[in-house]
């Protein structure tokens, strides 16, 4: 979905009564409304290793929305192949299509060591940076001009969410894994972004990785 504006970043976590209401979010609040400023409780977890890791209300919220908008935003990506004849596209949905479900391999495993189930909270929202089903057919419809408009419009929203709520993560998160990674995802995604909406005659610039930590 495209944000019709977006708001200040908000250093802050997603409540309970923020994930009730979300699916009846205004298309003018950006992912990172959906964080609320508090002081979260910050829950120890024993990883495989045997170390203590600790993540609050912010690395959970910031790991099940991304997983989603990451989930959401690869179909897209993978459509490309069929839809545009735009090398610079084709070749940027590839490599994102790549380092994304490595990343979100990562936001999985995160969002497990952190003890917190697998279920999507946010199920049916339709939220800025999220591309709904809906958005998904009618970009599957699309080809050569209409298509490079759909991606540029919908994986750009994506990219912008997601390195605005990483910027969240960073600020006000507790585990340090967690946090690490949404920095290097932040990074990637920002020059992913960067890459998307360059003028297609400049010189071409290299993704940076996004999955390590």
């Amino acid at each position: 979905m495209k944000a019709a504006t977006v708001g200040a970043p908000v250093l802050a976590v997603l409540s309970l009564l923020l994930v009730a209401r979300c699916v009846a979010a205004q298309p003018t609040h950006s992912a990172a409304d959906h964080l609320a400023v508090a002081q979260p409780a910050v829950t120890p977890v024993v990883t495989a290793s045997g170390a203590a890791a600790t993540f609050n209300a912010t690395d959970v919220a910031w790991l099940q929305l991304l997983i989603p908008m990451t989930e959401q935003a690869l179909p897209v990506l993978d459509a490309a192949r069929g839809r545009t004849t735009d090398p610079r596209l084709l070749g940027l949905a590839a490599r994102m299509g790549v380092e994304h479900r490595a990343q979100l391999r990562t936001l999985r495993d995160l969002l497990r060591r952190s003890g917190t189930p697998g279920v999507n909270v946010h199920e049916g929202h339709n939220m800025p940076g999220m591309v709904t089903p809906a958005e998904l057919a009618d970009g599957e419809r699309a080809e050569g001009a209409g298509f490079d408009r759909f991606f540029t419009e919908h994986i750009g929203e994506y990219l912008r969410q997601s390195v605005l709520v990483a910027e969240g993560e960073k600020g006000s998160g507790a585990d340090r894994d967690t946090k690490a990674f949404a920095a290097a995802m932040g990074r990637a995604r920002a020059g992913e972004l960067a890459q998307l909406t360059s003028d297609p005659a400049g010189p071409p610039s290299r993704t940076p990785a996004g999955t390590a930590r």
